[in-house]
């Protein structure tokens, strides 16, 4: 499990254009509005679940994990893998931690590693299906096509599964 921004950024492009016209440029508005998504995969059924919050901090990583929790298969332990962000070992986590002990286990992968995270193969399949060769207007039109892609995945989803499987 790991989480993903997606951002509205102000660029410029160049287009093909007539040659008598010299470096044309089509600006943007620039912005730096975005929206803090937490994600998780199922490796058993390929189940999608995921939080759109403002921003990444440990209250917000509470509440995925109580989200994950109330979700959880009964008598079934869930092994989170996890960057090592800040807000993952985060103080504020250790009653929770410790309340979900015996159903909740929390694994780091080493640092700077995030092909080794399998929610980064369901960032990248996202941003392909949704977001690629694609002009949105605003921030909310981005978040339109993505909720898209992720409604599609709440439910056992072999693609997922696969694509998140560990051999």
């Amino acid at each position: 499990m790991d989480e993903c921004h997606f951002q509205q950024h102000g660029t410029r492009c160049r287009m093909w254009i007539a040659p008598e016209i010299k470096d044309p440029v089509l600006t943007h508005a620039p912005t730096r509005k975005s929206i803090a998504c937490f994600g998780a995969v199922s490796l058993e059924t390929g189940k999608f679940a995921y939080d759109l919050c403002d921003t990444f901090d440990a209250k917000t990583f509470e509440a995925f994990l109580m989200l994950l929790l109330r979700r959880r298969t009964r008598d079934k332990r869930m092994v989170i893998v996890l960057d090592n962000a800040r807000y993952h070992h985060a103080k504020l986590l250790a009653p929770l931690l410790h309340k979900y002990r015996s159903v909740l286990t929390l694994l780091f992968l080493p640092p700077y590693s995030p092909q080794l995270a399998p929610i980064e193969r369901v960032w990248k399949l996202t941003r392909r299906l949704a977001t690629h060769n694609r002009h949105f207007e605003t921030l909310g039109d981005v978040l339109v096509a993505v909720q898209k892609c992720f409604n599609r995945w709440t439910k056992p989803n072999l693609m997922l599964k696969r694509l998140c499987g560990i051999i």
